[in-house]
């Protein structure tokens, strides 16, 4: 590698980056760079380049050490400041050689000692520093580990109420299936209506365990896929059929836009159909009544993408990310129109992460949201 060239800032001459002196004037070229790095004026490189220029309050030293009394310091300082006023700036050091208040040997003993004291601090503070911040590692690493015991005790506690929760829940809806048969006694049409309210309670109830122990499984890596040639269409238009009734008492629109000779996918498809379920029932959740939700599924270059857009009230860009937060919503006042337990988008996300992909999002307030996710066409990853 070539040597870099520079000049001298003393007296001009070019110099090679690894000498140690300028071979002219003789400057000390190290301390020259140490200098150009430090906050020392400019007009200091035209003194003599001596080790003290590291050293700090050198005359208070002087005074500790007994070598200087305060009145030659005084007188020294005034002179200092005198040569200064007349464009001759001097080192202290070379003040006080000259006015023979102190001498070389002295100097030079006074100046090597406070170097090697700020050299011992320095080496003595960069200790404390790594020592901080070892401390704060570890401090930090405990935290992590505290946090991820919490979240390991979470899941393992919402898996466990909600496998207790299955028991009671089988006896009520074996108790139900006997009512509407008829094996416990006709109903009278009162106790029917109240029969349906049952029934619709039950299914509810039943689908929130579900979505508790799948909640579970994932935040555990435990959600396991059974992966399938699987139609895009099939799973939209079996969807849909589940929404169409929450659909109607909203009184919106559900319409469905899907590309011609769209490609297998290979996903779990119960799975994915429960997403789209998820995207459907929010979508319908948070559009106003008259609105339209819209279910589009196209293919590009082997990647098919499902998509699904409503005209409903949107979301503000600062709090897109909230809605994929478990057991989080938007609206957490006890009068918000929209009910759930805020698991569904976050159990959508992990389902669609467990695939390979991800939900992309876009919304502006007022106009409605777009949230889509992409799936591989079943040719590129198995070859059927």
């Amino acid at each position: 590698m070539p040597e870099t060239l520079k000049n001298c800032p003393r007296c001009g001459v070019t110099v090679a980056d690894k000498d140690c002196q300028c071979p002219q004037c003789g400057l000390d070229l190290l301390l020259a760079r140490l200098l150009a790095e430090s906050d020392l004026p400019p007009n200091e490189l035209s003194s003599p380049m001596t080790p003290e220029i590291l050293v700090p309050r050198l005359g208070e030293y002087l005074i500790e050490r007994g070598v200087l009394k305060p009145d030659e310091l005084h007188r020294a300082l005034e002179y200092h400041q005198k040569l200064a006023a007349e464009g001759k700036p001097r080192l202290l050091g070379q003040v006080l050689l000259d006015l023979q208040l102190v001498d070389r040997e002295t100097l030079d003993q006074v100046v090597t000692e406070q170097i090697l004291h700020l050299h011992a601090a320095l080496q003595d503070t960069n200790k404390q520093l790594e020592n901080r911040v070892h401390e704060r590692t570890i401090d930090l690493q405990n935290a992590l580990n505290k946090l991820s015991d919490m979240n390991r005790l979470k899941s393992n506690f919402i898996s466990n109420i909600s496998h207790e929760l299955r028991t009671p829940l089988t006896h009520i809806k074996g108790y139900l299936s006997l009512l509407a048969e008829g094996s416990l006694g006709s109903l009278n049409d009162s106790q029917k209506e109240a029969f349906d309210v049952l029934i619709r309670a039950e299914t509810r109830l039943e689908q929130l365990i579900e979505d508790l122990i799948w909640f579970s499984l994932a935040a555990r890596g435990e959600l396991t896929l059974n992966l399938n040639p699987t139609s895009v269409s099939d799973l939209i238009y079996t969807t849909m059929a589940r929404s169409e009734k929450l659909a109607k008492a909203r009184k919106i629109s559900i319409n469905v836009l899907v590309d011609k000779n769209l490609p297998l996918v290979i996903v779990d498809g119960e799975k994915i159909s429960w997403v789209i379920l998820q995207l459907l029932d929010n979508a319908i959740k948070f559009t106003p009544k008259g609105g339209t939700v819209t279910v589009s599924a196209t293919h590009d270059d082997g990647i098919v993408t499902l998509g699904v857009t409503d005209t409903g009230i949107g979301i503000p860009a600062n709090r897109l990310d909230e809605i994929f937060e478990p057991f989080h919503q938007l609206d957490g006042s006890d009068k918000r129109n929209a009910s759930g337990t805020g698991l569904g988008l976050a159990l959508a996300q992990r389902i669609i992460e467990s695939h390979g992909s991800t939900i992309k999002v876009r919304s502006e307030v007022g106009k409605g949201t777009h949230l889509e996710f992409t799936m591989p066409r079943v040719k590129d990853n198995y070859g059927w």
